[in-house]
């Protein structure tokens, strides 16, 4: 299942474990990361509060986010798991999660994606020498869509709910932490609850309307911009534009660009994916601005949406201080976020050649050994062509001296 942007793992510990796990997570979001700007660059653009407001075209934030992305994602985890059929099927199964869904049903595709063709691959693996001459085609087109609509219905009435429990949960484990006014600790949900495509329950589920409440009374609250900061999702990205997987490098620049200008958080999420204890520098960032906001009394008039800088900018209310405190705060998570994203990629080392990162560079290493040593066998095999024809003429020349 490695693919170019996530390389297998080596290993069988608990970290080569989770590392593998978030790679394929990641695989099922890199190959579709176009779609994602696509929907980025509309969101920015033509919602009321983009630079471009335009209610028809605005039109299409919704279905692309609630539809088209799961969809890709399930049809790409199908795809890995069991090649063209399993992509197919994992389409349609994921269709039955994303539809009557209130949120963007990300991580219901990537379980009911892989799951559907998992399922599929294990009947064609069942019925692979059974089938009888000029019936295979019929039983791949059928076998296929009962697999597809079954798991289209299992998805919809058991997957489908599992995820929305999930969601309330991490809702409900903010709230907590909000309520008993613990806001820096927060950034320890909210971020995983992010990286796992729950931000947009988390912030306008629940985050949203309690900052909504306290901004009618005070006219600002805090609340705004626990997950909406940019902050520490740009330290991620420019440690991994400084010290990342070289392959990785020329994609960060336009991601970054996105990220913070658009204010499309999701372009960062599979770069913590692809390796996971960048998740650590994503949370202390968050952190660190919390910490500097909820110290300086900062807060936004309502939720910066999306959350970009140009949103910051039009939310911020006015007073020295609160434009001290938010982008004091601002600034320092993306500061922290990338010294402990630094420190985590070794400063440019780990990320070459830590082995339990399926890392590029032993990756091509053990490539170039690998041609090497097929090199050395083919001039060996060559070599013993050359040499063999000769063996009959020195017999020959043996038996002439014979006689």
């Amino acid at each position: 299942m490695a693919t170019t942007y996530t390389p297998e793992p080596a290993g069988s510990g608990i970290r080569a474990n989770i590392q593998r796990l978030g790679g394929r997570m990641a695989a099922m979001v890199m190959p579709n990361i176009g779609a994602f700007i696509a929907w980025g660059l509309i969101t920015a653009l033509f919602i009321p509060t983009g630079w471009l407001p335009n209610k028809e075209l605005g039109e299409l934030v919704d279905p692309m986010i609630k539809f088209l992305l799961p969809l890709l994602i399930g049809y790409t985890g199908g795809r890995m798991v069991h090649g063209q059929r399993g992509a197919v099927v994992g389409a349609v199964a994921t269709v039955g999660i994303v539809v009557g869904a209130e949120v963007p049903m990300f991580l219901g595709a990537m379980i009911t994606g892989p799951l559907a063709a998992y399922v599929l691959r294990l009947f064609d693996g069942l019925v692979q020498d059974r089938v009888r001459t000029g019936f295979e085609m019929l039983v791949d087109n059928f076998s296929a869509g009962i697999v597809g609509a079954a798991m289209a219905v299992a998805g919809n009435r058991v997957i489908g709910p599992v995820m929305n429990t999930f969601t309330e949960w991490a809702g409900d484990g903010v709230g907590w932490l909000v309520d008993h006014d613990l806001l820096p600790l927060t950034s320890l949900l909210i971020e995983p609850a992010k990286v796992l495509f729950l931000n947009n329950a988390v912030n306008h589920g629940v985050l949203g309307p309690l900052g909504v409440q306290e901004a009618a009374q005070h006219g600002k609250s805090v609340l705004f911009m626990l997950e909406s900061n940019p902050g520490p999702g740009l330290g991620v990205l420019l440690a991994y534009w400084f010290f990342g997987p070289r392959r990785l490098r020329p994609s960060v620049p336009a991601a970054a660009v996105i990220h913070f200008f658009g204010g499309i958080h999701e372009i960062y999420f599979p770069y913590i994916l692809m390796k996971p204890r960048m998740m650590l520098a994503a949370m202390a960032g968050g952190v660190t601005g919390v910490a500097i906001f909820v110290a300086t009394g900062a807060g936004l008039v309502a939720t910066p949406s999306p959350g970009s800088i140009f949103a910051y900018l039009a939310q911020t209310p006015r007073g020295a201080g609160n434009w001290v405190g938010v982008y004091t705060g601002l600034v320092a998570s993306a500061a922290v976020s990338f010294g402990v994203g630094a420190a985590l990629l070794g400063f440019g080392k780990l990320a070459e050649s830590d082995p339990e990162d399926g890392d590029p560079a032993t990756g091509e290493a053990e490539g170039a050994a690998e041609e090497s040593t097929a090199d050395k066998s083919a001039a060996k095999e060559s070599t013993d062509e050359q040499t063999g024809p000769q063996e009959p003429a020195d017999g020959a020349a043996r038996e002439t001296t014979a006689h």
